[in-house]
């Protein structure tokens, strides 16, 4: 039967409404299947093995997590840009990303959980003496993840949620910020040399101990500019996913599997 198609277009609107209809709890038992939603060069935390399959500390939780649902993993890696605008409209169900909560991000996010907690450090070229900490930053070009909380540290209006009470200190007058879609690329540009594209870098204290065993080109000067917990992120308003989310990493946590994992990728337990 051929349709018209204003009816075509009411079928399809139709079908899209129930694609999303209910809860996401609802929808990932139903079809079996639960999408995270995470970088794909962010190591050890997600990044692509010599296998080409996706592989890291993220990647092992969002998959425990999938096995306390009894449903399978399915992982999709759009840009951090995309991951942290929210508003995926059901086409991811949850983030076990390395997202850390903000005021700005509370606004299209539920964060259920906190699942470790990291410093934020400042990498630079070992021989680089200009740099020893945070104050001298004044100046100088700044690589950090595109719409992270380290572009927002150095714009100097980062205010963590759940620690407004705890101001962040800004020893430094004004960046240059550099905004990278993947670290990959950033740490490419900083190991050209001091002020060739990039001065110093901002990143997680796992991460850049990562980079700096692979690659002893860099180094972590001074003291950690904050302390940066990292919550599962899902979209805004699903109680129900809400508490199921709490409760699932809440056993992992007491069975011992978030230690374990972060054992295995980081050589110590940062989820307490």
């Amino acid at each position: 039967m051929k349709l018209s198609l204003p009816v075509i277009g009411l079928a399809l609107a139709a079908s899209c409404a129930s694609a999303f209809a209910g809860t996401t709890l609802d929808r990932v038992q139903h079809q079996g299947e639960l999408v995270g939603v995470l970088m794909e060069n962010y190591p050890p935390f997600s990044f692509l093995n010599a296998q080409n399959q996706l592989d890291g500390f993220d990647v092992d939780i969002a998959k425990a997590v999938a096995e306390r649902l009894g449903v399978k993993l399915r992982l999709e890696t759009p840009s951090w840009d995309v991951i942290a605008a929210g508003h995926w409209s059901g086409r991811y169900d949850v983030c076990v990303c390395s997202m850390t909560p903000s005021q700005a991000r509370a606004q299209v996010f539920d964060f259920p959980v906190k699942y470790y907690e990291s410093p934020a450090v400042i990498v630079v070229i070992a021989k680089d003496s200009r740099i020893a900490s945070a104050k001298d930053l004044d100046g100088k070009k700044v690589g950090v993840i595109s719409a992270s909380t380290y572009e927002s540290y150095l714009r100097k209006d980062l205010v963590i949620e759940g620690a407004e009470d705890k101001p962040l200190s800004y020893p430094f007058e004004q960046v240059e910020i550099a905004p990278y879609d993947n670290e990959t690329v950033a740490f490419q540009d900083l190991a050209l040399g001091s002020g060739v594209r990039l001065d110093a870098m901002v990143t997680n204290l796992v991460t850049a101990r990562e980079r700096i065993a692979q690659d002893p080109r860099f180094k972590i000067v001074g003291q950690p500019l904050y302390g940066e917990p990292n919550v599962v992120a899902i979209e805004k308003g699903d109680p129900q996913w809400n508490a199921k989310i709490t409760e699932i990493i809440g056993q992992l946590r007491q069975d011992g599997t978030l230690a374990r994992i972060s054992n295995k990728w980081i050589g110590s337990d940062i989820t307490r």
